[in-house]
Parts: C-alpha cells; structure tokens; sequence
C-alpha cells in the first residue's frame, strides 16, 4: 500500500473517530466539560492548520516567482494569466448564479429556524465587517510590506509582489538565472516539509471532528435539514458542471486528475480548510502532468481568485437569510448583490470564516438584517466541509485546464495517488 493510500485511510479513520468520540462527550457530559473539551481537542486542528500555514506564504512567493520567470516574457505571462483569469471570472459567475437560482426556486429560507439563531458566535464575525470599506478593500489587495504580508499570511498581497518580482527577473534575464534557480530549490525543499506537515492529518482532522460534534451534536442536522439539503444540491450541481467542463477539455484524463486530488480533498473536507491542502495540491498537480511554471503561477492566483464552493454559498446564503426574514428582493437587486460579491470576495482571502464575513457586510450593505447571519451560523461547520472540497475542485480543474491549453500537460505520475 502506497504512503498516499496509507494517509487517506488514516484520516477516513479519524474522521470516524472524531464523530464518535464527538458524540458520546455532547450525549454524556455536562455542559462545562463539554465546553473544555471542545475548546482543548480543537488544539489538534489548530496545531495542524497552523503548520500548514507555516509553509504557504514561502511556498506561493518561491513558486509564483520562479513560474513567472520561466514563462519568460511578458507576453508568455500575460497570455497564461489572461486564460486563467477567464476561467476564474467564468466559474466565479457561474456559482454565484447557481446559487442565486437555487434559493429563488427552492427558497430554503422560509425552512430557517428562527430560534435557532448563534446570536453569539455573529459577534465575532460582525467585528470583522466594522471596518469593511473601499479604502480597506484596496489596502488588503496592495501589499504595503512583503514582510508584513507573509507575517499575516495575505496570499493576495503576496501574490501581487511575487507577480510584480517574477515579471521583473524575467526581463533582466540571465543576469536573475542564479536567484530564480535558488528560489526553486527553496520551493523544493518547501513540498519536501509538505511530506512531514501532512502526516499530522489524522490528528488535526480528529481534533476538528470531535470538537465540533461535541459542541453541537448531531440534533443540528434536525433543524437545518432542508437548508442543508438544498445547500449539498447547489454543491452537486456545481460539481456537475465543473467535471462536465474537465472533461471536455481534458477528456479521460479527468478520471486521472479526480484520484489524484483525493487525498487533499478528504483534508479540505474534514478541516474545512482549502488553504490546509494547498501545498499537498501543487505536489499532486505536477504529479498529475501540469507543468510546474503553470502550477506556481496559476494556483496561488486561483486561491485569491477562483473559490468556487464559496461564491456559490455567498449567494445562497445572502437571499435565504433576506427570504427568513420575509423580504423580497427584485432581479435587478440580487444581480447587483451578486456583481457585489463578485468584488467583495477577492479582498478577504485568508480570512477565517471568509465567506460568512463577505455574507455579514453584503446583507449589512443592501439593507438586510445582519444578524440574520446567527441563523445559519449553527450549521455552518457542516456547509464550510463541502465549500472547501469544491473550491479544491475548482483550483485544481482551472490549473489542469490552463495547461491543457498551453499544451504544457503530459502523461504526469502514473502511479496512483
């Protein structure tokens, strides 16, 4: 059994551990324990996130810069980037428009329990928004200081300086050779401690099962089940039409690419982390056949740019709290809703809980109630699971496909995953 095999059966067996050890302290402890235990297993997921964002704001910079380079011209980069950002506007209107037609046919809004609000857990999120402005929305983009945007961790900023300095050594060109040749050795040596990050999986994945089950219990699925329901019918549709298209493009080499994202797929799903999973997907990207200077150009833009499950959920989400309420918006209002979340989305990446903040500021912006966010709040963990493995879905389809048509996609590692 390969090492890969052996990872995935370990996390499939922690997740299972995880609801089961969840479930029994939520049924047969008092509240206080339950609490404590919540808060102190959840250190295993937080010690494994942690770890993996250790690794990322090196991994983007080294990987984007020495793409760029090796692209070459600004025409090779512009091109390559134009197609990418065409997929990503593309696929991003498309899920925000799946799920605004979902909640207009379906209205699971009128479903939402209103005694079910998490009016504390919204205190959180709102004190995020406070401050959520034009003015901030641009500063989030533009790094003032690569130092400080790797301190925090602000994938975007750090990809508009690594763009800025990749563009820049390719047009000094032989001169930049020996740092560029550098910073790929670095971006090895960066997937080399991927291998070692990712073998605390299982503990992480535990951690964040058994927390979350012990604090809410099963029972929550009784109250949002039709919210819930319509949700999973948005992500399956949405992956329909995200397969659909890889394998128009791609053909059977979309069976090939599926088994090989596996692995990251069961991470992202049980830490409700895209970003935990994004150095183990550039590995399992170049394994697969796509050329590592479109890999380290195209992914880190599509983790800024092209969060798929998240769009769809902005939308679906915004409306069923407006129809929980009992208003009624008109077409032109959630077209504009939607352009909103369209720009919103992009200046906030990296921030927990990304998508229900994006949620707060938009109802807050088109004058529906915000708090309306503490009705979903309860079942988000569950929502966050499947969001994740779709935005997985979607970064690795935009990076294959983008290869496909710089005809830079070979046969890859034919070993399975």
């Amino acid at each position: 059994m390969g090492k890969g095999n052996r990872l995935t059966i370990y996390i499939l067996l922690a997740m299972a551990l995880g609801i089961v050890v969840g479930y029994i302290v939520h049924v047969s402890a008092g509240q206080e324990f339950i609490d404590s235990f919540a808060k102190n297993i959840k250190l295993l997921s937080n010690i494994f996130i942690r770890l993996v964002q250790m690794i990322i704001a090196p991994l983007v910079f080294t990987t984007l810069v020495v793409g760029i380079a090796k692209l070459g011209d600004l025409k090779a980069v512009g091109r390559v980037g134009g197609k990418a950002l065409l997929w990503f506007i593309t696929a991003s209107l498309t899920s925000l428009l799946l799920g605004m037609l979902l909640v207009n046919v379906l209205k699971p809004g009128t479903y939402i329990n209103l005694s079910q609000a998490d009016t504390e857990g919204v205190k959180d999120l709102m004190t995020k928004t406070s401050t959520f402005s034009l003015q901030n929305f641009v500063e989030h983009i533009i790094p003032k200081s690569l130092i400080e945007a790797m301190a925090a961790n602000e994938i975007l900023q750090i990809v508009v300086f690594s763009i800025f300095f990749g563009v820049a050594a390719a047009a000094i060109g032989d001169y930049a050779k020996p740092l560029v040749k550098a910073l790929d050795v670095a971006s090895h040596i960066i997937l080399k401690m991927v291998n070692y990050v990712m073998n605390f999986a299982p503990l992480g994945v535990f951690g964040a099962l058994s927390a979350v089950v012990a604090a809410k219990g099963l029972s929550i699925f009784h109250f949002y089940f039709v919210y819930f329901a319509y949700f999973l019918l948005g992500i399956f549709l949405l992956w329909l039409l995200l397969i659909g298209v890889g394998y128009l493009v791609m053909g059977s080499r979309m069976n090939v690419l599926l088994r090989r994202i596996g692995g990251p797929l069961l991470i992202a799903f049980s830490t409700t982390s895209s970003e935990a999973v994004f150095p183990k997907l550039t590995e399992e990207l170049e394994r697969f056949g796509c050329k590592n200077k479109i890999v380290s150009f195209v992914l880190p833009l599509g983790y800024s740019f092209n969060l798929d499950g998240s769009m769809m959920y902005m939308t679906f989400a915004s409306l069923a709290i407006a129809q929980a309420y009992g208003l009624h918006l008109d077409l032109g209002t959630q077209l504009t809703m939607l352009l909103v979340l369209m720009l919103t989305s992009k200046g906030i990446a990296g921030v927990p809980r990304a998508s229900l903040v994006v949620v707060l500021a938009t109802c807050a912006m088109f004058k529906i109630p915000p708090e309306g966010v503490a009705l979903i709040l309860p079942i988000d963990h569950f929502c966050d699971m499947f969001r994740s493995m779709t935005n997985v879905v979607g970064n690795a389809l935009a990076t294959s496909v983008v290869s496909k048509w710089e005809g830079e996609l070979n046969d890859g590692d034919v070993t399975p995953a």
